[in-house]
């Protein structure tokens, strides 16, 4: 009988020191570990329901780690459920990184514009220094240089590497080969997160694959996307069980309400997972449409490769392009106030209605006048 390779333990000395030893804020529901209760009167709890929850559902606290839900996620990405922290979409834990690994005025976060916001946001709240590794344009598509966010991030002392694979705004992917010898080159140095909030719409295989042999690799995924559940905020960190740990201790108390335990469950069932994959696919037939309807008009001078949800164009025009979807009631997202993207926007992948609103919005553009004598 054959036994899995033992895991290899994570770095401890990446975690801020004065948090090695950090119990948390031991809760209501975490604090009782005796035999089963039939009364509980430990939390401060209302003693009947309320008039709007008759039932009773929502009077006491919730678990602050939904066992069944971080089951049903673990089984939906092929993770032990060790791994799984779970959260208020994937905001929280790159919160909760930076908070568990980065000391307030010291150590340091890298990321590669143009990349999501908050990973330079989370840190900058928390006092910590962000170093900017830019992509590479490639006219098609979008390169993170891994070697040099591995030079910078031991020159800048930093213990977080933030990437995102396909990442917001460009929709471009970095190689597992990449990320993997990444996360090796700063195997002492960082942790290397991987963003994979599109990763539904990408063709290629998820990160996940790669955190057995790399304990600093963490893979963020959320339920907001292609799960259609951006209201519910639920996403998670897959870590190293001993990071988990340390970022269940650092989390707040009870961080998803009981009904969004509920609706997230609900979305990992068998028949939702199914209308799910449809919904993607969906997403990808339109996103080529959408692709074709930039493509021809005379304001747009690139359409970079996605593999999300969104394409990611450059404009002769943007303001005329603006003009032309506003006036149709259509918002689309501005980047022109982001470094090296002054004249991009990125445009979501609608409904075959929506594509068909932009198409109709963009016509008169592709319309050359007729001339008169």
């Amino acid at each position: 009988m054959s036994t899995a390779p033992a895991q290899s333990p994570f770095p401890a000395h990446l975690l801020r020191e004065d948090l090695r030893d950090f119990t948390g804020y031991s809760s209501a529901r975490t604090s009782h570990a005796g035999p089963p209760a039939r009364i509980w009167l430990n939390a401060n709890e209302s003693a009947s329901a309320s008039t709007v929850d008759p039932y009773g559902a929502q009077r006491r606290y919730p678990e602050p780690q939904p066992p069944a839900l971080v089951a049903a996620l673990a089984a939906a990405y092929d993770v032990p459920a060790e791994r799984v922290v779970v959260g208020r979409g994937s905001d929280e834990a790159i919160d909760l990184l930076i908070r568990a690994l980065c000391r307030p005025g010291g150590d340091g976060v890298v990321i590669a514009s143009p990349t999501f916001g908050m990973y330079a946001v989370g840190a900058r709240l928390h006092g910590v220094p962000v170093t900017d590794v830019p992509q590479r344009d490639l006219g098609t598509g979008w390169a993170v240089d891994t070697a040099e966010v591995a030079e910078r991030a031991r020159s800048a002392g930093a213990r977080l590497v933030f990437l995102a694979g396909p990442g917001n705004p460009t929709g471009g992917v970095v190689p597992l080969a990449d990320l993997a010898r990444l996360a090796g080159d700063l195997a002492d140095q960082a942790v290397v997160v991987l963003d994979e909030a599109y990763q539904e719409f990408n063709r290629a295989p998820s990160a996940v694959g790669l955190l057995g042999s790399h304990p600093n690799l963490v893979v963020l995924r959320t339920l907001s996307k292609a799960h259609a559940l951006a209201a519910a905020r639920v996403g998670c960190a897959i870590a190293h069980p001993e990071l988990a740990a340390v970022l269940r201790r650092v989390q707040a108390p009870y961080p998803l309400p009981g009904p969004v335990t509920a609706l997230a469950l609900a979305a990992l069932a068998p028949d939702a997972l199914h209308d799910t994959r449809c919904r993607v696919e969906d997403a990808l037939r339109g996103r080529i449409r959408l692709v074709e309807v930039l493509r021809t008009d005379p304001r747009v001078r690139a359409v970079y490769d996605s593999e999300a949800n969104f394409v990611l164009t450059r404009c002769t025009d943007p303001d005329g392009l603006l003009g032309a979807l506003l006036a149709s009631s259509i918002v689309v997202r501005d980047l022109r106030h982001l470094p090296g993207l002054d004249d991009a926007l990125r445009i979501t992948v609608g409904t075959d209605a929506e594509i068909d609103s932009v198409a109709q919005a963009l016509t008169p553009a592709r319309i050359a006048p007729v001339r008169t004598r």
